[in-house]
C-alpha cells in the first residue's frame, strides 16, 4: 500500500493562497500608481486650465489696449472713455478671479509635495496681484478729468510694457511647473514599470512552481483516469490504474478499478439478456407490423364500403319513399305508382347484391361484369329510370338521337354511373332548367356527355374533384356526400374507360348564359 500523503485539497489550497496574495500585492501597487498618476494628471490637467486662462487675459489685455487707444486718440471725454473699456475690464477682473481661485487650489493641492512647491505656486499670485495693480493704474490714470491723448498715452504705453511682462512671466512659470509635472509622470512611469516587471517575474516563477511542481503531475493522473473513462465507454473494461498515492485522485483511481472489475461482470450478462431481448424484439415487431398493415387494410375497406353503400342505397330508398307517400294520398294511378316502387326495389336489391360483393371481396373492389352492350339500349334505361326525378325538379331532359353503337363494359354499373352523373346535375344545376345528353364516338371509344346550365365547378376544384369525399365549393357543395363522382370515376377507369370534365362550356355548346358543367363518359367500342 502507498505511504499517506499530504492532502491535494490542502496543497491546492496552498498554492491557491500564494497566488492569491501576490494577486491581492499587485492590486494594492496598482492601486497606488494609479492613484499617484490621477493626481499628477489632474495638477497637469489644473495647469494646463491656468495657461488657458494666461491666454485669455492676454486676449483681453490685448482688446482693452485696443479699445482704450482708440478712444484715446479720438479725443473721446473722460465718461465716454471709461464706458467703452468697462466692458473689457471687467471680463479681465473676472479673470484674475478665477487665476486666483485655480492658485490657491493648487497651493491647496501641493500640500503633500511639501513647503517648497507651496511656496513655488504662491508666487503666482503675486503675480497676478502685480498685474491687477497695473491694470487699476492704468484706469486710474485714464479717469483723470484730460481729454489731451499726449497725456494719456503714457499710461497705456505703460500698461502695455509692464502688463505683457508680467503676463509672459506667469506664463513661463506655468510651463515650467507643467513641464516638472510631466518630468514627474514620467519617473513615476518607469518606476511602475519596474515594479510591474518584478511582480510579473515572481509571478511566473510562482505560476512555474505550482504548475511543474503540483498542477501537472495531477494532469497526468487526470490522464490516465480520462482514459480509463473513455476505455469504460467503450466497453471494454480491461483497466488496471496505478494507485501511487493514497490521495483523492489515487483513491478516484481504486474505485474505478473496482468499478470497471465489476462492470466486466455484468456485460456478460447483458449481453447474454440482450441477445434474448433482440430475437423476442424482432419477433414482436414483425408480428406487430403485420397486425398494422392488416388492420389498415381492414379499416380503409369498411369506410370505402360504409361510403359507398351510404351513397348507392340513398337514391333508390329516396324514390320509393316518394311513391308510397303519392300512394297514400291517394294516386290517380296506383299502379303506376307500385309499378315505380317495385322496378326502385328490384334495383334496390340488385345493388345491395352489389355491395354484398364488394364486401366479400378480397380485394375490397367492385367486381365487374364487362360484356357487350348497346349505347342506345343504356340510355333508354337511364332515361326511364331518371324521367321522373327530372320532373320533379322542374326540369327539362334533352336527349340527342343516341347511336346504337356497342361499347364493353358492365352495363348495370355503367348505367348506374350515368343515372348518378345525372342527378348531380339536377343537384347542382337547378336553377339552369335544363340538361342535355349528347353522344360522341370515334374510332376506339364511344360514350355519353351530360351538360347543364348551371353555375359550374371552379378551377381550384376541379383536379380533386374525383377524389373520395371532396366537393367543390359551390352553394350546393354540402348536398350530397362526395362520393358519387370518385365512385363514378373508378367504375369508368376499371373497364379502361375515361370520365372527362369541362367547365366553362365554350359559347357554342352552352345551354344559357350559366358558365355550365359538361361531364363525358367514354368507354372502349366492342370489337367486331
Amino acid at each position: 500500500m502507498p505511504p499517506p500523503t499530504l492532502s491535494l485539497k490542502l496543497r491546492l489550497a496552498f498554492g491557491a493562497a500564494l497566488l492569491g496574495a501576490g494577486t491581492v500585492l499587485t492590486a494594492l501597487i496598482l492601486s497606488w500608481g494609479l492613484n499617484e498618476v490621477a493626481g499628477r494628471l489632474d495638477a497637469a490637467l489644473a495647469s494646463e486650465n491656468r495657461m488657458a486662462r494666461y491666454s485669455s487675459l492676454s486676449t483681453q489685455a490685448s482688446t482693452f489696449l485696443v479699445v482704450a487707444t482708440e478712444a484715446v486718440q479720438t479725443g473721446r471725454p473722460t465718461a465716454s472713455l471709461i464706458d467703452r473699456i468697462t466692458p473689457v475690464t471687467e471680463q479681465m477682473q473676472r479673470t484674475f478671479v478665477q487665476l486666483h481661485s485655480d492658485v490657491e487650489t493648487a497651493v491647496t493641492a501641493a500640500e503633500a509635495l511639501g513647503l517648497d512647491e507651496q511656496s513655488r505656486y504662491a508666487t503666482q499670485s503675486l503675480g497676478i496681484a502685480r498685474m491687477e495693480a497695473m491694470l487699476a493704474t492704468t484706469l486710474d490714470g485714464l479717469a483723470t478729468q484730460t481729454e489731451d491723448p499726449s497725456e494719456l498715452r503714457p499710461y497705456l504705453d505703460s500698461f502695455a510694457s509692464s502688463f505683457d511682462q508680467l503676463l509672459s512671466q506667469a506664463v513661463n512659470t506655468e510651463v515650467l511647473f507643467r513641464n516638472a509635472i510631466m518630468a514627474g509622470i514620467d519617473s513615476l512611469r518607469v518606476r511602475l514599470n519596474l515594479v510591474a516587471f518584478g511582480i510579473a517575474t515572481a509571478a511566473l516563477l510562482a505560476v512555474a512552481v505550482f504548475y511543474f511542481g503540483l498542477i501537472r503531475p495531477q494532469f497526468r493522473r487526470l490522464d490516465d483516469l480520462r482514459g480509463a473513462a473513455q476505455q469504460i465507454g467503450q466497453e471494454d473494461f480491461s483497466v488496471a490504474l496505478p494507485v501511487t498515492r493514497q490521495d483523492e485522485i489515487g483513491q478516484l483511481a481504486a474505485m474505478t478499478n473496482r468499478t470497471a472489475a465489476t462492470l466486466m461482470a455484468r456485460k456478460r450478462d447483458v449481453q447474454a439478456e440482450w441477445a434474448r431481448l433482440n430475437e423476442t424484439i424482432a419477433q414482436r415487431t414483425e408480428e406487430l407490423r403485420t397486425a398494422n398493415a392488416s388492420l389498415a387494410e381492414t379499416d380503409e375497406k369498411r369506410r370505402r364500403f360504409f361510403a359507398d353503400i351510404s351513397h348507392e342505397l340513398r337514391t333508390p330508398l329516396t324514390v320509393i319513399l316518394m311513391e308510397a307517400q303519392l300512394g297514400r294520398k291517394g294516386t290517380p294511378e296506383p299502379k303506376e305508382a307500385f309499378a315505380t316502387i317495385e322496378a326502385r326495389a328490384t334495383r334496390l336489391n340488385r345493388r345491395i347484391d352489389d355491395l354484398l360483393r364488394l364486401a366479400r371481396s378480397d380485394t375490397g373492389e367492385l367486381a365487374l361484369d364487362p360484356q357487350t352492350t348497346s349505347l342506345s339500349a343504356l340510355m333508354r334505361d337511364v332515361h326511364a329510370e331518371i324521367q321522373a326525378e327530372i320532373d320533379s325538379a322542374g326540369m327539362a331532359l334533352d336527349v340527342a338521337e343516341i347511336p346504337d353503337t356497342a361499347v364493353t363494359c358492365d352495363p348495370n354499373w355503367v348505367r348506374q354511373v350515368i343515372a348518378s352523373l345525372i342527378r348531380n346535375a339536377i343537384r347542382h344545376a337547378r336553377g339552369g332548367r335544363m340538361l342535355r345528353v349528347t353522344p360522341f364516338d370515334d374510332n376506339t371509344h364511344a360514350g355519353l356527355s351530360i351538360i347543364d346550365n348551371g353555375p359550374g365547378i371552379a378551377q381550384q376544384d376541379q383536379a380533386r374533384i374525383f377524389d373520395r369525399f371532396v366537393q367543390g365549393t359551390s352553394a350546393t357543395a354540402g348536398q350530397g356526400f362526395g362520393v358519387g363522382l370518385a365512385l363514378a370515376h373508378w367504375v369508368i377507369e376499371a373497364q379502361d374507360g375515361e370520365i372527362l370534365l369541362t367547365s366553362p362550356l365554350p359559347r357554342e355548346e352552352a345551354l344559357g348564359i350559366a358558365p355550365g358543367t359538361k361531364i363525358s363518359v367514354r368507354l372502349p367500342r366492342a370489337s367486331v
